[in-house]
């Protein structure tokens, strides 16, 4: 979110939450990314605001609460309020449970991968309209060709990021097919370590694909434990995902610290991986 917006947006999701009797003095910002993560106190609510542009809020909130129904291991809504998306001066905001994180806070591969596989096998029981995994690789494409907006992306690294995004993309959609609705990005951030195990959260970037590409976003050793995985498709599925997050670095709008660096230092993965192949 734009430095200017965040005092916009933390008012607004104060005043929202005491307006529904939520006792709020202050708000700690956590994560501040496309959206805001805001542990306001001392009510103890997380709260969720995004622009009212970025029109994803209600989408996961009905998710969360179908996932939570059929038992899969998600950050709940917080209970003491109508569980909806709240407009306020621009911004959409949702609020959540707060979990205080548990000790130590990286989860065990082995827990990290059943926690991924009760999440895949609930979602598999829920008819969600959910746009394709190739729908964001079609999104990192678009960046590389657009050199308005990759403005400081070398000739070479974008030949050689477009050339990593269109041939997985083709392969692993082949090889996949339509598969299963994914989290799309259960990687370590998107896991909190809780009492109660590990539970996923940002659901708003749920996809179709197979569950290697969820796979894919989880630490290496994760896979280890997760069944019946297709390795060859795994690899790829991490190539592909790594020429994404690639391709967001470079985007002149990324707020990621040390994004540029982090790029440049994918770039030489992707570039010792295809050299490899």
């Amino acid at each position: 979110m734009q430095a200017s917006e965040v005092p916009r947006a933390v008012a607004a999701a104060m005043s929202i939450a005491s307006s529904l009797g939520l006792a709020v003095d202050d708000a700690v910002v956590l994560h501040d990314s496309n959206r805001l993560t805001l542990r306001l106190l001392p009510c103890d609510v997380l709260a969720r605001v995004a622009p009212v542009a970025h029109q994803a809020a209600r989408f996961e909130v009905e998710l969360a609460q179908r996932l939570a129904e059929v038992g899969c291991p998600v950050a709940a809504l917080d209970p003491r309020v109508e569980p909806r998306v709240h407009e306020r001066d621009g911004f959409e905001v949702t609020l959540w449970t707060y979990y205080e994180p548990a000790t130590p806070r990286e989860v065990p591969p082995a827990d990290y991968a059943d926690a991924l596989q009760r999440l895949h096998a609930g979602m598999r029981e829920l008819e969600v309209p959910t746009p394709l995994f190739t729908d964001r690789v079609e999104q990192a494409q678009w960046l590389v060709a657009n050199r308005e907006h990759t403005p400081a992306l070398a000739d070479a690294d974008r030949e050689l990021l477009g050339d990593t995004l269109r041939r997985l993309r083709r392969a692993i959609g082949e090889r996949a097919g339509a598969g299963q609705l994914l989290h799309g990005e259960p990687h370590p951030g998107n896991v909190l370590t809780t009492a109660n195990g590990p539970l996923f959260v940002d659901l708003e970037t749920c996809c179709r694909g197979p569950v290697e590409f969820d796979l894919a976003h989880a630490p290496d050793d994760v896979g280890a434990f997760y069944p019946d995985v297709d390795r060859d498709l795994l690899r790829e599925c991490r190539i592909l995902v790594l020429a994404m997050i690639t391709t967001w670095r470079w985007d002149r709008g990324d707020q990621l610290p040390n994004g540029r660096r982090l790029g440049a230092e994918w770039l030489e993965q992707i570039r010792a991986s295809t050299r490899r192949s």
